[in-house]
């Protein structure tokens, strides 16, 4: 479980960096209280990546080791092409997050699950599932995901919009590489 945990954290935390999930997490944190954006943020990432972790512990159950490994690292590079090409607010994603509303951490909880939905992150998880135990994973992914959206929040409110984005997502996709490249060796050494 430690290592599914581990394996879970360093991944997702890698992969929120510079995701559109940090750019919502860092508006709602100019509108609401940090606290408040964070348990929404909380909340929403585990009950996503609790059904990220079903799914790929099932299909872990169902297929072999060897062809999983290879749809992981093949899926690793995706992500790490994926965040090359980064993320952008759309307008209605930036409008929900600036809207003043009486229930903030409803309003936070509910656009980050919504966002969540089909992102590179959902799907990382649901890659880590197929490999590690369930529990290990969720907690891992969830806790890396909400540390990368705390760090997004003190970050950007320390040093406002001078944040180095394109390193950001330099540095974010070389370990998605990296990760890869792991998975290519595993998968062909059987």
């Amino acid at each position: 479980m430690l290592a599914a945990f581990l394996v879970s954290f360093a991944v997702i935390f890698v992969a929120e960096l510079g995701d559109k999930s940090q750019l919502m997490a860092l508006a709602f944190a100019t509108r609401y209280k940090p606290a408040t954006v964070l348990i929404g943020i909380t909340v929403a990432t585990a009950v996503v990546h609790a059904e990220s972790v079903l799914v790929g512990a099932a299909l872990g159950a169902a297929l072999p080791t060897r062809p999983i490994t290879l749809v992981a690292a093949i899926a690793f590079v995706l992500f790490g092409l994926w965040t090359l090409r980064g993320d952008r607010l759309s307008e209605e994603e930036r409008q929900r997050s600036q809207r003043s509303d009486r229930n903030a951490l409803l309003a936070v909880g509910t656009v980050f699950f919504l966002a969540e939905l089909g992102d590179k992150t959902m799907l990382a998880t649901i890659t880590l599932a197929t490999k590690h135990g369930w529990f290990g994973t969720w907690l891992g992914s969830t806790v890396g995901m909400v540390a990368a959206d705390a760090l997004a929040i003190v970050v950007g409110r320390a040093l406002g919009a001078r944040l180095p984005d394109k390193a950001i997502k330099i540095g974010a996709a070389i370990a998605f590489f990296a990760f890869a490249a792991l998975l290519f060796v595993e998968a062909a050494r059987g």
